[in-house]
Formats: structure tokens, C-alpha cells, sequence
């Protein structure tokens, strides 16, 4: 079975390139009928955040992924991984590090500007005494040879064993670091395939090392370079990296945020446009482009648009209730406005603006456009279209239409621009927005008369 994972670390917001590694590991697992579990990396806990962990989660619920069985956590399992610890220790496949701050600092000062070390980091490698002094855990790694990775994005890559490569894998407060408890984790959890960023490749290469002492088959690994902004350089929090709720407060559709990632390092042919069954049914890691990948927010805004248009309206409707306090689920015109609104909008927030500005009537008037439109005699004419509606059955887009054009302008010998942008302003403020017609049978004849009259008298 095929079994893969996410991993985050609670010290921060689930972002939008964390959520890309999740979404081919869910992908990957899915389209094979095996597990995808998640995994909270917190044994950090100093830098660990509530908050991080509960939107973490948030986020997974918000774009429907779900994980497999109970998520585990780091901080929870400290004895399994002294257990084995202890282990390496016993078997001689690990030594206590006696090597004081000081002289690690030292030792990583003279490696770091590129001269002679002043020892051996591996100095107590085969020390056989105890001290009565702090000490830390490290990794007694081959003296020489090489690891060759078999990489299901980046082809075989191969790693010389060097001295660093004996690694501290327990602090001297007991504390295990990452590059050990990831490789019990994900042995213990059953891991076949990992599906993660590039930035961990020299990780895996001592996470190697782990599994080759426990005698453990080490999983599949894919090594997915990071995603870049358009200029080829670090996303950044201006470019997009921010975290992944912010994408649902700025009024995303999860679909499209999720095609959008899916697309980011991976394609099928020319195809833009992938439902989550389709995505599942084509994705493999072994397509995904070894070459960065560069965010464009514009190819985003493109795909939620489509999205927007194709969700049903009392989907979007109970979407805009919940997200941004537009209430119209009950609306007699909902279908009308909502097909009017999605067509020109391409955020859930920018179609909340777009309605609230319809249903709002109007605390003011854009003064160019009264300016333009508003004649000697324009009072008069929107006084005149008051009485002539009075009594008239308006309800849909086409009666007020034909109410206009085919009735009350020829009859007054007026011109459309003589009381269709006067109309607008009345209603919006503006002569920019919706149909015209469809905006006045969204507010009804009730509404309209009562926003033509708050003009006249303004």
C-alpha cells in the first residue's frame, strides 16, 4: 500500500508551499487507494503556536483534504524515541558528544570562513569513559564511502560521507532533533513514498543513514524545487507566501487554489482546468518539473474566476453569507444577481463589494458622472419615469427593458443616454456596473421609485 504524509511544523501559518507538498502527497495516495497521514512536527517546544496548529488543520478542513487515521504528534511520542536512542547507544551506532559551546563555536566559525578545523568534531567518537558534564547524542556515521539517492524528481544523486555526517541526534536536554525523529516516525508510520521540498535534500542523506542502522527499507523519495515568484526569485509574503486562510478571506474558492498549487510543478499535457477526481486520476510525482516553479497570481485570479462561475448560485450564496456577511439566500432575484455579479468578479470579496454596492442604496454621487449626465431637464424625466412605472408589472430583466426602450423613451422623445445613466446613478451612485436592466429588477419597482425620489430631492 501506498502510504504518504504531511508534516508540518506549528512555529508558523500553513502556507501556500507547504500546502502544494501536501496536496501531490494526498494526490499520490489517493489515486493509489492507499493512506495519506498527517503529522505535526512540534517537538520544538519552545517555537510551537496553538493558534498554528488549530489553522493548520483549518486549512486542511477548508480545501477538503482529509488524512487518514488520528494525526500524530511529535510532542507526544518523546519516550518512543528515547527507546531508541538508547538503541543506537547500545549497539555502539551512537556516542555521547562531550564538546562544550565554546568549542563548537569555535569549530563552526573556523569551517564556516573556509580555514582548517581545530579538531575533529568527531573527538569522542570512540571515547569509552564517562565525564560528569553536559553531553549531546550524535550518529556514528561510516567513516567514507558514499549515499546515492535514487530521487523520483531529481534523478540519482550521490553525497560523500564527511565528518559532519556523525550528527547530533539527541540535545543534552534529551530533546531528539528532526533528522532522527522523522526517519522513527515515518518508519513507525508506515511511510512508502515521500513527497517533499528540495530544501530537505541534504536531509535525507543523513535520514539515510538512520534507516540503514535500524536495517529499515528507506521510502521513495521526491524532491520538489520551491516555488518561485515571476521575477525567478523566493516567494515572498508580497508574492503570495502568506497563509493559506488569508487566500479564503481574500475569497478564493478551495478548487481553485487547489488546481492553481496542482499546477505549480506539474502538468498533463495543455490541460489548465483539473476537478479533484481528475487530478487524482493523472497525478504522478514523476512528472513533476525539476525546474522551479513561478507563482502567477494573475493564472490564479483566471482559474477562481471559472470556478466562481461554475458553482451553483445558493452555493455561492451560503459562501457569501458565511465568509462576508452578504445575506441574499432568500433574495427573490437571487439567480439573476448572482449570474449578473459572477460573470465580473473574480474573488467571492470582489463579488461581495459588487452586491453590497447593489442592495446599498447610494449615501452619495460620483460628481463626474452627474456632472456628464445630469442635465437641465434629467429631474424631470426621472419624476415622469416615477409616474409611468407606477402601475406597470415589473418583475423580470426583459419587462423593465421593454419598459424602457420600447415605451417610456420613444413616448417621451427622449434618447437612452437621456435616462439610462441618470437611472444608474440613481440606483448606484455611478453609471459603471451591472445590466441595467437586470439591476432594476434585482431592487424591484418598490426600491427603484424610492432611490429615483431620494435623487430628485438630494
Amino acid at each position: 500500500m501506498v502510504v504518504t504524509r504531511f508534516a508540518p511544523s506549528p512555529t508558523g501559518y500553513l502556507h501556500i508551499g507547504g500546502l502544494r507538498t501536501a496536496l501531490f502527497n494526498y494526490l499520490w495516495a489517493r489515486k493509489n487507494n492507499g493512506k495519506f497521514r498527517l503529522r505535526i512536527e512540534d517537538t520544538d517546544l519552545a517555537r510551537n503556536k496553538e493558534e498554528a496548529t488549530k489553522a493548520i488543520l483549518e486549512a486542511f478542513e477548508w480545501v477538503g483534504m482529509n488524512w487518514d487515521d488520528e494525526v500524530v504528534y511529535q510532542s507526544d511520542r518523546f519516550d518512543v524515541y528515547k527507546k531508541y536512542v538508547d538503541q543506537l547507544l547500545k549497539e555502539g551506532k551512537a556516542y555521547k558528544c562531550y564538546l562544550t559551546p565554546e568549542e563548537l563555536k569555535e569549530y563552526r566559525e573556523a569551517v564556516q570562513a573556509g580555514k582548517e578545523a581545530p579538531f575533529d568534531i568527531r573527538k569522542y567518537r570512540d571515547f569509552e569513559g564517562e565525564l560528569d558534564k553536559d553531553y549531546v547524542i550524535r550518529f556514528k556515521a561510516p567513516l567514507s564511502g558514499e549515499l546515492v539517492l535514487d530521487d523520483g524528481v531529481k534523478g540519482k544523486v550521490t553525497h560523500q560521507i564527511q565528518p559532519s555526517d556523525d550528527f547530533v541526534i539527541a540535545r543534552s536536554s534529551g530533546v531528539p532533533t528532526y533528522n532522527f525523529v522523522v526517519v522513527i516516525d515515518d518508519h513507525e508510520m508506515g511511510m512508502t513514498e515521500i513527497i517533499r521540498g528540495d530544501d530537505h535534500l541534504t536531509n535525507t542523506f543523513k535520514q539515510m543513514l538512520i534507516y540503514q542502522a535500524f536495517g529499515w527499507d528507506i521510502p521513495k523519495f521526491y524532491h520538489v524545487p520551491m516555488i518561485h515568484n515571476e521575477k525567478g526569485k523566493k516567494l515572498s509574503k508580497r508574492d503570495g507566501a502568506v497563509n493559506v486562510m488569508e487566500y479564503k478571506s481574500e475569497g478564493f474558492l478551495p478548487e481553485a487554489l487547489l488546481n492553481f498549487l496542482a499546477r505549480l510543478g506539474w502538468s498533463h499535457g495543455d490541460q489548465e482546468i483539473f476537478s479533484m477526481d481528475e487530478m487524482i486520476k493523472l497525478f504522478n510525482p514523476n512528472d513533476i518539473n525539476s525546474a522551479p516553479s513561478r507563482y502567477n497570481y494573475e493564472k490564479l485570479l483566471w482559474l477562481n474566476h471559472h470556478y466562481i462561475k461554475n458553482t451553483p448560485n445558493q452555493k455561492l450564496a451560503k459562501l457569501l453569507k458565511e465568509d462576508f456577511n452578504i445575506d441574499i439566500e432568500n433574495h427573490d432575484k437571487l439567480e439573476i444577481l448572482l449570474d449578473e455579479v459572477k460573470d465580473r468578479a473574480q474573488t467571492l470579496k470582489e463579488m461581495a463589494e459588487i452586491i453590497d454596492n447593489i442592495l446599498t442604496a447610494p449615501k452619495e454621487y460620483n460628481e463626474k458622472a452627474v456632472k456628464k449626465f445630469i442635465k437641465e431637464n434629467t429631474k424631470e424625466n426621472l419624476a415622469k419615469f416615477v409616474e409611468f412605472i407606477k402601475d406597470k408589472e415589473l418583475h423580470l430583466p426583459t419587462d423593465w427593458h421593454d419598459v424602457l426602450m420600447d415605451e417610456f423613451i420613444p413616448q417621451n422623445g427622449l434618447k437612452p443616454k437621456d435616462i439610462m445613466p441618470p437611472l444608474r446613478i440613481c440606483m448606484n451612485g455611478d453609471t459603471k456596473g451591472i445590466d441595467l436592466s437586470a439591476l432594476l429588477a434585482i431592487l424591484g419597482k418598490e426600491e427603484v421609485i424610492k432611490r429615483i425620489n431620494n435623487f430628485i430631492n438630494n
